[in-house]
């Protein structure tokens, strides 16, 4: 008999990225000696730019000192992938989940990310497609619309994927998104045809994707009012 699994929501609204980073890193720690449960950071970020470990600063292609006049932060992170950017009316899902638990490796873990974002583009008629070659993500033609960098410590996850609702995307002409120089990016307004619910009903859809695909039985919610997050 199977065993129920719950999953842990934290729906945070808009968080400054250094704040989110911080608690991941915390939640981490703590998942690790199971202090907690499998949780998951449902979020949306101020304008920021971020880089992987492999530091690929050439692939932002303006002076960081310009940064600040565009409204925008850059910070580095120990997460896999390239450059990319991170704002407002984007998805962002953290995981903080243990892959031993669930019976996972690496590459299923992103192939269930990048799953998850194919899932909902098609609740809105939108047909979406994960990696090719090297290439992790989600795309729409050769358009990408949806971001994957995951870290991965002693079998507990933390940061994750991003997926664009109705993103500023000249906020992309700054940098090779992804170190991918020859493809757009794109956005779920951008794609369909119907007429889009707020940002928060496309974030719980996207949720509920993620927890069907990992096999979570149950989602148990929290919002922001209640959670202490420390500045």
């Amino acid at each position: 008999m199977r065993i129920p699994r719950n999953l842990e929501v934290w729906r945070l609204g808009t968080v400054n990225y250094l704040k989110a980073l911080k608690l991941q890193e915390k939640l981490a720690s703590d998942r690790k000696i199971n202090k907690i449960t499998d949780t998951l950071l449902s979020l949306q970020h101020p304008p920021t730019y971020t880089l992987g470990k492999r530091r690929t600063d050439y692939n932002l292609l303006v002076p960081e000192s310009e940064l600040k006049n565009m409204g925008a932060e850059l910070h580095y992170t120990q997460r896999g992938g390239d450059i990319t950017f991170h704002g407002p009316h984007q998805a962002i899902l953290y995981p903080i989940i243990s892959l031993r638990d669930i019976g996972l490796g690496a590459r299923k873990y992103v192939e269930n990310l990048e799953s998850t974002m194919i899932e909902l583009s098609s609740l809105y008629g939108v047909k979406a497609h994960g990696q090719r070659k090297c290439e992790t993500g989600v795309w729409v033609g050769d358009r990408k619309i949806g971001a994957i960098g995951v870290r991965i410590s002693t079998g507990i996850t933390s940061h994750g994927l991003a997926f664009n609702i109705d993103p500023d995307l000249t906020f992309f002409k700054h940098i090779v998104p992804c170190g991918i120089a020859d493809k757009d990016v794109t956005s779920l307004r951008r794609e369909t045809d119907l007429v889009l619910p707020d940002d928060e009903v496309i974030q719980e859809q996207l949720v509920s994707c993620f927890a069907r695909l990992f096999g979570y039985n149950d989602i148990i919610w929290k919002d922001k009012n209640v959670i202490e997050i420390d500045d």
